[in-house]
């Protein structure tokens, strides 16, 4: 099983689910392009499709060095990139945590202003602002926001924030890509939080009914950061079927 984290996640972000699914499989959590030891200096060159394809190589290395096929579960923009590389690799299984998607009409132009600024940060090497400017994307106050960048963890997400081109890659124009779900045959199960917001439910929803073979289950009580001991025996159940 290959887990696959989101925006401002190294390998070490899904340890919590990977200790708990341990006794039950063989559990790879890796660190994705520009993430801890992973290198691909400030995005690399290219545009999304370009980095999109990269990260799917990636994972086809990975897969083929653990055996040729494998059950994946994607967290948060991590699940849009396993759900991209569902439709082109040998998947057994395939479980998504609230791909962050949007439905209503203004998600494309949404995406594509946060992209472009995105892009514009890294590539001047402003690592925080950058780290900031996906923190406002997703809500955070900006009273917290400020608090965030003089705590001593700060240094961290400045040195992920360059791989946040990649989520954003993965993301595509924001909306549910209900083409591409149609082309995924893995086994997948799509997963949301009760206590999440309502948009990231009806996503979840929507992701669910474009593929072709998915069963949506809500964890009830669980926000977007959900709990390991919570999600992992869904885990264990799903991907023992």
């Amino acid at each position: 099983m290959v887990l696959i984290g989101g925006a401002l996640n190294d390998r070490s972000s899904q340890l919590g689910i990977a200790t708990r699914l341990a006794p039950n499989f063989s559990v790879v959590c890796y660190d994705r392009r520009h993430r801890g030891e992973s290198g691909d200096a400030a995005g690399g060159p290219g545009g999304a499709e370009e980095r999109v394809e990269r990260e799917i190589e990636d994972l086809r290395a990975l897969v083929q060095d653990i055996g040729g096929s494998a059950s994946l579960f994607g967290f948060s923009s991590g699940a849009a990139l396993a759900l991209r590389a569902a439709a082109e690799l040998p998947v057994d299984h395939l479980a998504l945590w609230e791909a962050p998607y949007q439905q209503d009409p203004g998600a494309p132009e949404r995406q594509r202003v946060y992209s472009e600024r995105l892009e514009a940060l890294v590539a001047t090497d402003r690592k925080g602002d950058a780290a900031q400017h996906f923190m406002r994307l997703t809500g955070t106050p900006a009273e917290q926001i400020a608090q965030s960048r003089s705590a001593p963890w700060w240094p961290r997400v400045e040195a992920l924030a360059p791989s946040l081109v990649y989520d954003a890659a993965a993301m595509g124009d924001g909306r549910v890509p209900t083409e591409l779900a149609a082309r995924v045959r893995a086994k997948t199960l799509v997963l949301a939080g009760g206590a999440s917001s309502p948009w990231m439910r009806e996503s979840a929803e929507a992701l669910a009914a474009a593929l072709p073979d998915a069963h949506l289950e809500i964890l009830e009580g669980q926000s977007h950061n959900v709990d390991p001991a919570v999600i992992a025996p869904k885990l264990v159940q799903f991907f023992s079927q």
